[in-house]
């Protein structure tokens, strides 16, 4: 092999307090360059034949604390080396290529630094929904450690397990885990991607994420009648709220929070163009007459800028999100009471117009894969979860035909 990695201290630079860096020296195909172990000491304390720190430099129990962690670091860099050796990818490898590998590998060796830093960079990327379901499995996995540190390797099939029981044992929903374990999926993934653990070494092979049905959220296509004839005072609650029910209806099940971030400028003559915010997937809806009346309305003296929906008043994106959480927080409650008045028996969330938009297009026989470019959906079972259930009325009326004769 024409790699190697050893244990040198870096003469070349001192440092204020008078130190030295011990470094790992990695050579690769005759080229040579190092990293740092992050440790240095005066350079008479450093033994260069035995490549290891003096027994004189201070209390033998710490430096013998401190030979292991330098011997532990070098252990690590040289098992990422023989791993990229058996795989045959170290001669294909240039020599900052591995120092990026063992570099990288050695500072993310911990799951919550590696998930605390995604959730850092997502938020810089203005993805807070994201980042809010990240640090939400990180809390929960801190709270399952007792705060305990938790390595990539200690994510195997027994750990999923464990967590799944100390889950569900706490009264928490089976869907509930599921999220988690599909959020902890995807930095695990991201983490294979940044080579930060090997692929074989992934525990989803094995473990099956589990789910229970959840109650059918669609309503009956003369519930959606009832809200669009529901008599309203302008610029009241009920107004604004009926509306927006009937706008996400009106544009394929739009999400609450795309609704609160639409502008002004998101219309570009009779269509509406707007990015998703959970998928970042483009959309280009035509603006019906019925649609187009109901937003009139909150477009009188708006400027290309101006949100259209009266939802958000904040100028900072941190603020905004929070905003729109508190607003749809009122708006399900307010759902739930202009049911009441109107005499619809189904519950009615903010979601229920997305699932009652999908299957009443499946009830008008538009074919399935329409219905998912509709909903923005990249997989025909995603949408299929939405329509996993037929109203029993259309079941009534197909078991008729059965009827033997």
């Amino acid at each position: 092999m024409q790699t190697s990695a050893n244990l040198a201290i870096d003469k070349r630079r001192i440092k204020n307090d008078q130190t030295f860096t011990i470094i790992i020296r990695l050579c690769h195909f005759q080229k040579t360059t190092s990293i740092s172990t992050g440790k240095s000491i005066p350079l008479h304390y450093w033994d260069d034949k035995n490549k290891k720190v003096r027994a004189n430099y201070g209390r033998k129990s710490d430096v013998n604390l401190l030979n292991q962690f330098l011997y532990e670091q070098l252990g690590k860099a040289r098992n990422i080396i023989n791993v990229l050796e058996l795989k045959n990818e170290l001669r294909f490898l240039s020599i900052n290529q591995v120092k990026e590998r063992i570099s990288k590998r050695r500072k993310f060796d911990s799951f919550f630094e590696y998930g605390d830093k995604l959730v850092e960079d997502l938020i810089k990327a203005n993805r807070l929904g994201s980042a809010k379901s990240y640090r939400g499995l990180l809390t929960r996995l801190r709270s399952y450690t007792k705060k305990k540190d938790l390595k990539f390797n200690d994510i195997n099939y027994e750990f999923l397990v464990n967590f799944e029981t100390f889950h569900l044992s706490n009264n928490n929903s089976l869907n509930g885990l599921a999220s988690y374990l599909r959020t902890l999926r995807s930095i695990y993934n991201k983490a294979i991607k940044d080579r930060l653990i090997e692929k074989e070494a992934y525990p989803f092979n094995d473990y099956q994420i589990k789910t229970t049905p959840t109650s059918k959220r669609a309503i009956q296509y003369e519930s959606v009648l009832k809200l669009l004839h529901y008599k309203t005072e302008k610029g009241s609650w009920p107004f604004h709220y009926k509306n927006y029910f009937l706008i996400s209806y009106l544009l394929f099940g739009m999400s609450f929070i795309d609704m609160a971030f639409l502008k002004k400028k998101n219309i570009v003559g009779d269509r509406i163009k707007f990015q998703r915010k959970k998928t970042s997937k483009n959309y280009n809806i035509l603006i019906t007459d019925q649609l187009m009346e109901i937003l009139d309305f909150y477009l009188v003296d708006k400027e290309n800028d101006d949100f259209i929906l009266p939802i958000l008043n904040s100028n900072t994106l941190t603020e905004q999100y929070k905003q729109v959480q508190e607003a749809r927080n009122r708006y399900n409650k307010g759902l739930r009471r202009i049911a009441k008045q109107c005499g619809i028996k189904e519950y009615l969330t903010s979601y229920v117009s997305r699932h009652s938009f999908a299957t009443h297009a499946m009830l008008k026989d538009i074919p399935l894969h329409v219905i998912s470019s509709m909903l923005g959906h990249s997989k025909l079972n995603t949408t299929q979860i939405y329509l996993d259930s037929l109203p029993t009325t259309i079941l009534d009326k197909y078991h008729k035909q059965l009827t033997l004769v």
